[in-house]
């Protein structure tokens, strides 16, 4: 296998504790052709100084004059490693601890095909390693259901396959450069969540396929961003006026600008009023999941997200 150039980028916000423990991750890994691109998100403390003074050299830092949310603080580090020269763009939450082989691993399934635009990891649990988070997902557009493989399944070999998706997750996304040629960036109008939908269904329009690669491993902390906006009032507030139903205008952009045609209010009904995904556990006889699924999903239209525990 070549070597193409790999630009990771690490979106940090208030949160150097955590970023070291990723960068220091990241320092055990074997492939050959990387550089680590830090976009800071306006942090309020010293983290910039604290980052460049730790690692030096082993890093490039970005200092956004303002937090600009998840996609557009994203596409700030994907826009520099495009200029510079690159071949692959690697988003990972700085939130996260990598497998020595993950960058590998997301590298060789993406070359192996023109026609894949986007490859990425089997997420787990920070806290419980054996326990899976995501590996990807389905869109079942007609249905209005948004659905997370093997979310909170004990990893036994069940989701061991090279596998097409609707989507993965920005949590550890590789995207070939080819693809950013043809559709550009994030769209920065969703700032925290849909973003990912959206990315990747206009991915699947323009002819590229979505690959989840299971030799490709990371564990993720959850919510550790959701966990300071306590203190950051500011930020806070503006967070819970784009979350639980506030949210309902993100959804609504995503179906119509993807859903079925004429028909997007109908998807876009189903899935704020959680009906498309009783009738789709009904059909499956996943009873279990009905319960679950609906009770999560209710609380969360009053706690923070109307999004299906997305990893970030």
């Amino acid at each position: 296998m070549s070597n193409p150039k790999v630009s990771i980028i690490i979106l940090n916000w208030n949160g150097f504790e955590v970023t070291m423990e990723c960068l220091d991750s990241l320092k055990k890994i074997k492939y050959p052709n990387y550089e680590i691109i830090v976009v800071d998100n306006a942090s309020s403390g010293d983290d910039v100084k604290i980052l460049k003074e730790k690692y030096g050299d082993f890093i490039q830092i970005i200092a956004n004059d303002q937090n600009y949310g998840y996609p557009e603080g994203n596409n700030i580090g994907m826009r520099y490693a495009m200029e510079k020269g690159t071949d692959y763009l690697l988003l990972l939450n700085n939130d996260t601890v990598v497998d020595s082989e993950f960058a590998t691993e997301l590298v060789k399934v993406a070359e192996s095909d023109p026609s894949i635009g986007m490859t990425g990891s089997k997420i787990y649990y920070y806290d419980r390693p054996n326990m899976m988070q995501a590996t990807g997902g389905r869109i079942h557009w007609w249905l209005g259901v948004i659905e997370v493989c093997a979310q909170d399944e004990n990893d036994v070999g069940q989701y061991d396959n090279v596998t097409e998706r609707d989507y993965l997750f920005g949590t550890s996304l590789l995207i070939k450069k080819s693809l950013i040629e043809k559709i550009s960036f994030l769209d920065p109008y969703y700032f925290f969540g849909v973003e990912e939908y959206d990315y990747c269904t206009r991915a699947k329009q323009a002819g590229f396929r979505i690959i989840y690669v299971p030799k490709s491993k990371i564990w993720h902390k959850v919510g550790a961003d959701s966990a300071k906006f306590p203190k950051y009032p500011d930020l806070q507030a503006k967070i819970k006026r784009i979350s639980g139903i506030g949210k309902y205008k993100f959804y609504y952009r995503l179906y119509k600008d993807h859903g079925p045609t004429y028909l997007f209010v109908l998807p876009f009904v189903l899935q704020m009023s959680l009906v498309g995904e009783l009738l789709l556990r009904l059909w499956r006889g996943d009873w279990k999941k009905i319960r679950s699924g609906l009770v999560r999903r209710l609380g969360n239209l009053f706690r923070a997200s109307n999004k299906p525990r997305s990893p970030r």
